[in-house]
């Protein structure tokens, strides 16, 4: 029998011994790992305090809304310049500096205004013009300017208007030139190639295209975030009408396997076949229907990035590349389940048993909504916390000119500047708003903040999950360690074992994510170390740190897999966290053939599950959103990139079944260790009985003895 254990090694300790009074999770049971539950007290102290002192000092506007020069925020409700919600920057020329790449603030004057130039315009050329040019050119002047009574010399010198207007559009709430090129290559202003700046001298056209891409590089960035957060303002209603189709249907199928578990695997396994054929199907044809198009045999590297990925399903190349994924896909699924059938058959009764405890733990299926919003809690602390203290920064004004200043670049008090010995030296010069930032304390320790900020999120999230895990174990456990089942089933299992987990093991919880967040945090800073060394030529910096990555990324999932089977542990014998940790090691050990034959399989095969959701919900979202669905074709709504809300759709569908199906998977490992544990402790005499099932009794051609009747 494939079950069947050889002789376990001595090295990993002795099995199991029985014990008559063992009937299931300990309830006289002690505090564990007190210090550390003290230490993480402390943290989330500390880390109220550290949400609090950047509530106090952010300020989310610095995100929302542009800045002016005088460090105004346009758009904002309640304020001046409510009306007026975009930036016009008096020369772009100057927005080629690096401290526009450094600070998304332009070295010029920045007006706030209502909309962006739509005509070409020059200073000169309004001074001589018409009553209506002029007070259109004044729209983009600093406030209470009259152009027909000063003279181009006194305007251009106190900085009160732009040199010229170019025909602009705006880019993230920002007035950039909309410029074009013609057919001979040569860039234009409307009709012209060069340009006055009401100086007298002639700007070729070209270095204002290359000011304006060098700006771009900043906001495109931002603009396509724009057009995805336009995307969700259309479509939100069908994204949520889409998760919660995916939560039904996830339910139905949890349901569905609770009474026709071996169907349903089964069926399961054929339809997840099914779906990925289908995949290559559906790409194959998109690819044969391609041929001949015009643009459509261009490869991929030559498109590089771009930000309408609409273009790439235009390309044969890109079809041809998820035919061949899926086709992978589809092999290695089919490979593995035709070497597994036979184990699979075995993990087939393990899920069965995991149905009939969920049936009887059924508020097992709703602790996940618990997870989710404790989850959702963490979570936006973490963003609002972050937002606030990448905002609690001050306005810092420096000066800046056009002619020779020896305070140039230097900050300002744009109050006193005026009255200041710098615009007494350098008539010319201007106090303007540069960036966030600041020289205090506080703001030096920013950074800090923030890591902690980043490691806390961790933690927390890390002991959500845990908090979770233990739980469930503990009320799954209970099933288990029940002879007569549902007699012998406490009331209330999953409230009973949270209410242990969180008095008694609260300080094990904290030890066991603690030490998963450190490495993820060592993840994280691996990760943007490799970002910032993406230009270094040194080629073994690069190897190491691919290899520091990889390790560390080994080493998660090893204590990922380490510290769930320690809660299940800790659910059952209320030992602190190194304990059983270590029982549980030794007895994975102890019994490494049945991991690989029943835990990994069963695993593989709730995955399955999970990936048929998935393909369900991504198929007929894509189909929806691309219009492709004649019977709602007008429902559609109509969006810039359609793959955000099925992109969206395919991962929280993913995110949802997951929930589900965690249940059923740290039910089956909660029963995997106690069916462990139950073949150490028992031999099926009358005096120490199996506590499996009948069903997994049967797989393993074993039996309970038959009670000796008393005449």
């Amino acid at each position: 029998m494939e079950l069947e254990e050889k002789n376990p090694d001595p090295k990993y300790g002795e099995s199991r011994k029985f014990d008559p009074s063992f009937k299931g999770p300990i309830h006289n049971r002690g505090c564990t790992d007190i210090l550390c539950c003290i230490l993480f007290i402390l943290a989330l102290l500390g880390y109220f305090a550290v949400g609090i002192l950047a509530w106090s000092q952010g300020d989310p506007r610095k995100v929302i809304y542009p800045t002016d020069s005088k460090g105004q925020f346009c758009g904002q409700a309640g304020t001046k310049l409510e009306k007026k919600p975009l930036l016009f920057y008096f020369n772009i020329l100057k927005c080629a500096s690096p401290l526009v790449l450094l600070e998304f603030q332009c070295p010029t004057t920045q007006l706030c205004v209502e909309s962006c130039p739509n005509r070409h315009l020059t200073l000169v050329k309004v001074k001589v013009g018409n009553k209506e040019d002029r007070e259109y050119y004044e729209q983009y002047c600093k406030e209470g300017v009259d152009i027909s009574k000063m003279s181009v010399p006194e305007i251009l010198k106190n900085g009160l208007c732009p040199a010229m207007l170019m025909t602009s559009k705006a880019f993230t709430r920002r007035c950039l030139p909309a410029l074009g090129t013609m057919k001979d290559g040569v860039v234009v202003v409307g009709n012209e190639t060069t340009i006055d700046d009401g100086n007298g001298t002639s700007i070729n056209a070209k270095d204002v295209l290359e000011a304006s891409k060098k700006s771009n590089v900043v906001v495109e960035a931002r603009q396509v975030a724009m057009r995805i957060f336009e995307d969700y303002t259309q479509s939100w209603h069908w994204i949520l009408l889409g998760l919660v189709i995916a939560m039904i249907v996830s339910l139905v199928f949890i349901v569905l396997l609770r009474f026709l578990a071996g169907v349903m695997v089964w069926v399961m396994i054929v339809l997840v076949i099914l779906v990925i054929g289908y995949g290559i199907f559906h790409c194959y044809m998109e690819f044969a229907s391609l041929k001949g198009e015009p643009g459509a045999d261009v490869t991929i590297r030559d498109l590089g990035l771009q930000t309408d990925f609409s273009v790439y399903l235009q390309v044969r190349q890109t079809w041809l590349a998820f035919m061949i994924i899926l086709a992978i896909v589809e092999v290695i699924i089919i490979l593995l389940l035709i070497f597994l059938r036979k184990r699979i058959l075995i993990a087939i009764a393990l899920i069965k048993e995991a149905s009939r405890a969920v049936g009887h733990v059924m508020s097992s299926l709703f602790y996940p909504l618990l997870t989710f919003f404790l989850l959702s809690v963490v979570i936006a602390y973490w963003a609002v916390t972050a937002v606030f203290l990448s905002t609690s920064n001050e306005q810092v004004y420096k000066v800046f000119n056009t002619s020779e200043c020896e305070f140039a670049r230097e900050t300002c008090d744009p109050k006193t500047f005026n009255t200041s010995n710098i615009s007494a030296q350098c008539p010319d010069a201007e106090c303007l708003f540069a960036f966030y930032g600041g020289e205090t304390l506080y703001h030096k320790y920013l950074i800090l903040f923030q890591f902690y900020n980043v490691f806390l999120f961790f933690w927390c999230a890390n002991f959500v999950t845990a908090l979770g895990q233990v739980t469930l174990s503990g009320a799954f456990a209970s099933y288990y360690w029940a002879f007569k089942k549902p007699d012998d089933i406490p009331a209330y299992p999953i409230f009973s074992s949270l209410g242990r987990a969180l008095r008694y093991h609260t300080g094990s919880l904290a030890f066991g994510s603690l030490i998963l967040s450190v490495v993820q945090v060592i993840r994280v800073i691996l990760e943007y170390l490799d970002h910032k060394l993406k230009g270094a030529q040194n080629k073994f910096a690069k190897f190491l740190l691919s290899c520091l990555k990889c390790c560390f990324w080994c080493l998660e999932k090893c204590i990922r897999f380490l510290n769930r089977n320690a809660y299940i542990m800790i659910a059952i014998y209320g030992k602190n966290f190194c304990t059983s940790a270590r029982d549980a090691f030794f007895l994975l050990m102890r019994n490494i053939i049945r991991v690989a034959v029943l835990d990994k399989v069963t695993d593989f095969l709730l995955f399955l599950g999970k990936l048929l959701i998935v393909g369900i919900v991504g198929i007929f979202s894509f189909f929806f959103f691309s219009g492709r669905i004649k019977a709602v074709e007008d429902a559609a709504p109509s969006l810039n990139y359609y793959w955000v809300p099925i992109l969206t759709l395919v991962v929280g569908s993913y995110l949802i079944a997951h929930g589900f199906f965690s249940v059923y998977a740290m039910c089956v490992d909660t029963l995997f260790l106690c069916f462990l544990e139950d073949l150490e402790r028992n031999d099926g005499s009358e005096q120490r009985p199996y506590f499996m099932s009948q069903n997994l009794l049967s797989l393993l051609k074993k039996s309970n003895e038959e009670p000796k009747s008393v005449d």
